[in-house]
């Protein structure tokens, strides 16, 4: 799998959502290896896409075509500044990825100090429900300058608040020290979703 993230600052979000949405509906149908995507936005107007390919090579030729160069020409200018791009050839999926029907998507971002730490944490289920069972899934998506970003999907924000306050099981704890460093949070309290199969 090919995970792209892309994201920046957008006051102008009724837009955004609708340039994703025609994307989806007149494109998503054409794009070979196009898996789906969450999207949202943060309280502080962060607009962040985590896209899904079946490889780099799909993502290159659905890049590269006409008529994404025409798309992205458009959606790029109702970014408020230069947007950010991640592409990550290196992902993991917990618990099959995730779900649309999640409620509220936390994007946790970083950089990797151990990778195989980090990725044994998020594919070892028994651990990871039982520190913290409000999640349904996640992605985990590794640049090659050995940034990443963590997609965690949860019920509704409620769950997610609740598991934050729980005491973590002290080696749960060490693990993630040792594993990421420099971490920020994008809450997306109302996140949306598209998929193939959607």
């Amino acid at each position: 799998m090919f995970i792209q993230v892309i994201q920046g600052p957008c006051t102008r979000q009724d837009e955004m959502r609708a340039t994703m949405e025609q994307w989806r509906t007149e494109r998503a149908d054409d794009v070979v290896g196009w898996l789906g995507g969450t999207y949202g936005f943060t309280d502080d107007g962060m607009f962040v896409a985590v896209v899904r390919f079946d490889s780099e090579e799909s993502a290159r030729s659905n890049s590269d075509s006409r008529e994404q160069s025409d798309w992205w020409e458009r959606t790029r200018g109702l970014f408020d500044s230069e947007p950010q791009f991640h592409d990550c050839t290196d992902v993991t999926l917990a618990l099959d990825g995730g779900s649309d029907d999640a409620g509220f998507v936390q994007v946790i971002q970083g950089r990797v100090a151990d990778a195989d730490r980090l990725k044994s944490m998020l594919t070892d289920t028994d651990q990871l429900h039982e520190a913290r069972p409000d999640i349904i899934g996640a992605t985990l998506a590794i640049s090659d300058d050995g940034t990443f970003t963590e997609t965690v999907a949860f019920t509704d924000e409620e769950s997610a608040r609740r598991g934050e306050q729980q005491d973590m099981p002290e080696e749960v704890r060490a693990d993630m020290e040792a594993a990421m460093a420099d971490v920020s949070y994008l809450d997306l309290h109302q996140p949306w979703f598209a998929s193939r199969w959607g």
